[in-house]
């Protein structure tokens, strides 16, 4: 295949000199677990030292190894990722085609094979995006033959998601990864059917962005991450003028409405959370958390302090992506990831029916999503309606979530939340040494915090697990939470409103 030259000059790739302390420091720490858990068998890196061979996490090892590019790091990368592109399914038609296995211990897919539960697509848009990167800095760090092949692979990754037709751009964290990907190969390989169809889908994606200036799966502390190393690649290796400043903006944008939502003194994002798989940044490895790491030191990043393993420890290997694409955080925005800016409460529309609110407050945040009963809970879901995280007196974060509710709209003020629904309502409370005792039907007395409640439920109960009790409240129509931290009285002298304004649609 007739490839085009890099569409970035390999000249301008970072190096492990170049690197900020705080970027390089993550990006070793990140590194030294991938050479504890290499496979010489496999060629792969494992989940952990005595774990099982991975597929995604192996391509972004290889491109770290080529940034590092250490003694031998050139050809274990080389061994990796002739071991990945093995991985990938090259049936043309099938609705996998193009995407990879997640591990070695995955059966291979087959005709009838369930999407998400015997294959993921977004592999296609993860490794892709990955290829991309390593052909863009590091072309000379491998045989040619290989960047041919890695050509190759983008192209069947491409073509598997066009005749698979089931992403959509309000899916905006594979959809920012397509349309980079999408353009890249377009470009790349001399396709202008391509070239019209991907610059269309990228327009597509900022329409929806600026019609609220935000993204429909909105505050996630990992996907909000995926979008963010999404965006970076716009606008570190975007084609177009154009679409280097439609990523640049929507980038710009998304750091600041995380700003709005952060505090600083609990290291965490307030909810909602469309898509959380934890309540507390310093208790798992968020995406989010990755980025910021690499301009917060240590003592002051919302993760983990001790090193891997850590629990979703596969999103440290996000180091790689942001220590070579740069984290461009407006300095207003990073003031509030600094240190904490007062005391505020937060209002943004996120789509014509839906809006967040959150009260950032000093030691208690708490938000919630009015989605116009157009959204439920159910099962084990990671959208998070209503939810709360503060400091309790031995300093870990508690919180609670809104587990289990029919349509639901979740409205905050300065004084906590409110709850209306048709419907039985779960919420579950996490915090050092809690048990039953401590939750009653009106009033909860938990570490460092005490909740008055106020529903019309017709029935109430309480359950009570490790460190958690799960609340449940049957036949409301409406609950109301006031919450107010004990020990040491909140300062309400100095509150701020932030409503994040929404420019009218206008072309970049």
């Amino acid at each position: 295949m007739n490839a085009l030259a890099p569409l970035a000059s390999a000249k301008t790739a970072p190096t492990l000199a170049s690197l900020s302390s705080n970027a390089r420091q993550i990006f070793l720490v990140t590194m030294n677990w991938g050479d504890r858990c290499w496979d010489s068998k496999s060629k792969l890196v494992r989940d952990a030292p005595n774990g099982r061979p991975t597929v995604r996490e192996s391509s972004s090892y290889a491109l770290g190894l080529l940034l590092r590019d250490g003694p031998g790091d050139r050809t274990r990368a080389a061994e990796i990722l002739n071991a990945v592109l093995a991985q990938q399914y090259d049936e043309p038609g099938k609705p996998y085609y193009g995407t990879f296995r997640r591990n070695l211990w995955e059966p291979s897919a087959h005709d009838g094979a369930v999407i998400w539960k015997d294959y993921d697509p977004n592999w296609r848009e993860f490794i892709g995006t990955t290829f991309a990167m390593i052909l863009e800095e590091f072309p000379n760090r491998i045989p040619r033959d290989l960047a041919r092949r890695l050509n190759e692979s983008i192209v069947r990754a491409v073509v598997g998601e066009i005749g698979n037709k089931r992403l959509v751009p309000t899916y905006t964290n594979p959809a920012l990864m397509y349309g980079f990907l999408w353009n890249y190969a377009a470009v790349r390989n001399h396709r202008a059917d391509w070239v019209t169809g991907s610059r269309a889908w990228q327009e597509t994606v900022y329409s929806l962005f600026k019609k609220h200036n935000t993204f429909n799966e909105y505050n996630s502390p990992t996907y909000s991450g995926v979008d963010l190393y999404a965006l970076a690649l716009w606008r570190r290796y975007g084609a177009t003028t154009r679409t280097r400043a439609m990523g640049s903006e929507m980038e710009t944008a998304l750091w600041r409405d995380l700003a709005a939502f952060y505090n600083a003194n609990l290291r965490n994002i307030s909810g909602p959370f469309d898509r959380a798989y934890g309540m507390d940044m310093k208790s798992y490895v968020s995406v989010v958390g990755m980025a910021l790491r690499t301009v917060l030191g240590a003592n002051i990043a919302p993760l983990p302090e001790q090193d891997p393993p850590v629990t979703h420890g596969g999103d440290l290997w996000f180091s790689p992506y942001f220590a070579i694409l740069g984290v461009k955080i407006p300095a207003d925005a990073m003031r509030s990831f600094d240190g904490f800016q007062g005391e505020r409460f937060v209002k943004r529309q996120i789509t014509d029916r839906r809006i967040a609110e959150a009260w950032i407050g000093r030691r208690v945040m708490y938000g919630g999503e009015i989605t116009d009963k157009s959204r439920d809970i159910s099962g084990e879901s990671q959208f998070h309606a209503a939810t709360v995280q503060w400091r309790t007196p031995s300093g870990e974060i508690g919180w609670i979530q809104l587990i289990q509710a029919p349509p639901v709209d979740a409205g905050v003020d300065k004084h906590g939340l409110v709850i209306t629904c048709s419907g039985d309502v779960s919420l579950r409370i996490h915090a050092e040494g809690i048990t039953a005792a401590h939750v009653k039907r009106t009033e909860w007395v938990l570490p460092g915090l005490t909740i008055h409640i106020a529903a019309d439920a017709k029935r109430f109960s309480v359950t009570s697990g490790a460190e958690e009790v799960e609340v449940k409240y049957s036949k409301i129509t409406k609950m109301r939470l006031n919450i107010e931290p004990t020990g040491q009285r909140e300062n309400t002298g100095s509150q701020k409103r932030v409503t994040i304004k929404v420019a009218k649609h206008q072309g970049a």
